[in-house]
């Protein structure tokens, strides 16, 4: 009797290069947004400001506008005018100051702003008028915001890809947009697979069946989905029967841009959505060279992609960040999805060299170093919740304590 030779295990920067190459020729889907609605969103059209920002010079400090020329220890200058901001003032007179606010425009002949807490109250030669004397010699240019030094008319202010957060809608809103150009959230249908899965809520601890388990994966990919911007259908939990798989895909795959599921996607024999997506569609991805997280799933189910992740919590949870998270980052038409990372030092032993690239829970401590959490196991979602990040720890490598690592923040990831 022949053995099927077990297919080699893809590299993740392969897989996830093959992953990534299944939306090269796939446009990103947009909608206009309200400026105001669009944190979080992905902006789909170059922000070209049509104007200078500020739109003139202005004060930004409150105070008095001067002419440099005209200070000089001990001497009275009466108030000839007052500016709030959002008012014009006048010509400044030479000899005088203006009385000006933050945000105000700088009055033609004025060089320098003075804070008021620099200059003194006096009674000036003429009484009608205040006046004031100036406690400090100033600079050319002080405490004024010139025109265009944040923004030049013509300037592209914020890019494609972006993803939007409250300083670029502020930005977006200092031009003058008050609706924005977004990629659509990705519709993204959700199930799980496995009989011994049951909903918190539904049965009490105390009365779970022997051999079964509460469903942590639907509540973490569902949030997971949402934090990338996802409108999720939540499918539930289908039953460990290929027909049952089959038509779960085909119902998931009507309206969705993309079919993630949790378990099923092993060897074992009641592991069905393997076949399932074969059946209907196909499957280009099987095993990836990752740990935790080997058994991973891409093909397509009609127009919809699929990514079939494993059921153990932890390889499920990491999965999703390093390959789910840049395909929906690139769905959306963001072009870096690099997994950002900072060298840190390891204050632990890692003696077991691993043939797969390792992501290893572990937790920054109040000595700039990194601890490891016990147990790492793919099972253990413990450690994740422990972890404040993961090591990615390449194919063959041991680590002793001082080592330096390659840290990927939790924080990053999910921010």
């Amino acid at each position: 009797m022949s053995t099927q030779p077990r297919s080699p295990l893809l590299p993740l920067e392969t897989a996830l290069s093959q992953l990534l190459a299944a939306l090269d020729n796939r446009p990103v889907r947009t909608e206009m947004l309200s400026t105001l609605e669009a944190d979080g969103w992905v902006l789909a059209q170059d922000v070209v400001s049509m104007l200078e920002v500020p739109p003139h010079d202005n004060s930004s400090m409150d105070g008095y506008a001067v002419r440099c020329a005209d200070i000089a220890p001990g001497r009275t200058l009466p108030v000839s005018q007052r500016i709030p901001a959002g008012s014009q003032g006048a010509p400044l007179q030479a000899g005088t100051v203006a009385r000006i606010f933050t945000g105000a425009p700088i009055p033609l002949g004025a060089d320098a702003v003075v804070m008021q807490e620099d200059c003194q109250d006096v009674q000036g030669a003429n009484p009608s008028l205040s006046a004031i004397q100036v406690q400090t010699q100033p600079q050319t240019g002080q405490w004024i915001r010139h025109r265009g030094e944040d923004v030049m008319n013509g300037a592209t202010v914020l890019q494609s890809g972006l993803r939007l957060g409250p300083a670029a809608l502020g930005m977006a809103a200092s031009v003058g947009l008050a609706q924005l150009q977004v990629a659509c959230k990705p519709r993204v249908a959700l199930f799980s697979t496995g009989d011994e899965l049951v909903m918190p809520g539904t049965v009490a601890p105390q009365d779970m069946p022997p051999g079964s388990i509460y469903n942590s994966n639907r509540f973490f990919l569902s949030a997971l989905l949402r934090r990338m911007g996802c409108a999720v259908t939540d499918m539930g939990i289908v039953p460990d029967r290929l027909d049952a798989t089959v038509q779960a895909l085909r119902d998931a795959a009507q309206a969705h841009d993309l079919v993630l599921t949790s378990g099923g996607v092993s060897v074992g024999e009641e592991d069905h959505i393997k076949p399932a997506v074969q059946q209907l569609g196909r499957l280009d991805l099987w095993q990836i060279a990752i740990k935790p997280g080997k058994p991973f799933a891409h093909g397509q189910v009609d127009a919809a992609h699929f990514i079939g992740l494993p059921g153990n919590p932890v390889s499920s949870f990491v999965t999703f960040l390093l390959l789910v998270r840049p395909f929906l980052l690139r769905m959306q038409g963001v072009q870096d999805v690099a997994l950002p990372s900072q060298p840190l030092r390891a204050d632990f032993d890692w003696p077991r060299a691993d043939r797969r690239q390792e992501f290893l829970r572990v937790r920054r401590n109040a000595h700039g170093g990194l601890d490891l959490f016990p147990n790492q196991s793919s099972g253990v979602l413990t450690s994740v919740v422990w972890g404040d990040g993961f090591v990615d720890n390449p194919p063959g490598r041991t680590i002793a304590r001082g080592d330096t690592v390659r840290f990927i923040s939790l924080g990053d990831l999910l921010g």
